[in-house]
C-alpha cells in the first residue's frame, strides 16, 4: 500500500504535465512510441547525471551559487540538451516547430518523475508535500523543458542567417531559469516563497506563450486550413 502511494504521488504529476502539454499540439500529434522512448531516456538520464554531480561536489564544493548553476541546473539541462540533439533534432518526426516542445517536455518529465519518485521514498513525504513538488519542482522541469523546446524549434525551423544561436538560447534560458529556481531555494529560507511564486508565475505565462507561438509557426498549420477549404 505504502508502494502504491508514493508510486502514484510521484508519477501522476509528471504524466499530467506531460498529457497536457502533448494535448496542446494543434495540428500533429507525436507518435506515442517517440514520446514513450523519450520520456524513457529522461527515467535514465538521472544516472549519469547523479554520478556527474556527486563527482563535481566532490571537486567544486558546496556553495550555493556553484551547486545551483553548474552542479544542479547546469549537469541537468545540459544532458537533456545532449539527447534532444543527438537523437531528436535530425529526427523525421520533428516536422514542426511545436514538437521540440513536445520532446523537451517528455525528457524533463521524465528525470523529474525519477527526482519526485526518490524524494517520496527516501523522505516518506506527506500528501501535502508531494502536492506542493508538484506544482513547483515537476511543473519546473516541464516549463523548462518548454523554453528549450520552444528554441529547438526556432533552431530547426526558422529560415534565418544564424539559427545556430537558437541552440544556444535552448541551453542558456532554461539553465539560467533552472539555476535561478534552485538558487531562491538553498539561500532563502523564511520568505522564499514570495520569489519562487513569481517565477513561476513568469515560467508559466512565458511558457504558454511558447506553446501559442510554437504551433502558430507550424508548416502543418496552412496545410489543414485548405483541408478544411476544400471540404
Amino acid at each position: 500500500m505504502l508502494l502504491f502511494s508514493v508510486i502514484a504521488s510521484a508519477v501522476a504529476p509528471g504524466l499530467a504535465l506531460l498529457t497536457f502539454f502533448y494535448l496542446k499540439d494543434k495540428y500533429d500529434a507525436e507518435p506515442i512510441h517517440m514520446v514513450v522512448r523519450i520520456f524513457l531516456l529522461g527515467l535514465l538520464v538521472v544516472i549519469p547525471v547523479i554520478i556527474i554531480q556527486r563527482g563535481l561536489t566532490l571537486g567544486l564544493g558546496t556553495h550555493p551559487f556553484v551547486q545551483s548553476f553548474f552542479i544542479s541546473s547546469g549537469v541537468e539541462e545540459l544532458l537533456k540538451w545532449l539527447v534532444l540533439y543527438f537523437i531528436i533534432y535530425n529526427h523525421v518526426e520533428f516536422d514542426e516547430p511545436y514538437d521540440g516542445i513536445v520532446y523537451a517536455v517528455t525528457i524533463s518529465l521524465g528525470f523529474a518523475t525519477v527526482e519526485n519518485f526518490m524524494y517520496a521514498w527516501y523522505s516518506q513525504a506527506s500528501i501535502g508535500t508531494m502536492f506542493i513538488r508538484a506544482l513547483l519542482p515537476v511543473s519546473g522541469h516541464a516549463l523548462f523543458g518548454v523554453i528549450m523546446g520552444y528554441y529547438f524549434g526556432l533552431a530547426r525551423f526558422r529560415k534565418v542567417n544564424n539559427t545556430k544561436r537558437y541552440l544556444v538560447y535552448s541551453l542558456l534560458i532554461p539553465w539560467l531559469f533552472h539555476g535561478i529556481y534552485d538558487l531562491i531555494l538553498t539561500t532563502v529560507t523564511d520568505y522564499w516563497v514570495w520569489l519562487i511564486v513569481p517565477l513561476m508565475v513568469l515560467l508559466w505565462y512565458g511558457g504558454m506563450d511558447k506553446v501559442i507561438r510554437a504551433n502558430n509557426r507550424s508548416p502543418l498549420r496552412f496545410q489543414k486550413r485548405e483541408e478544411e477549404v476544400n471540404t
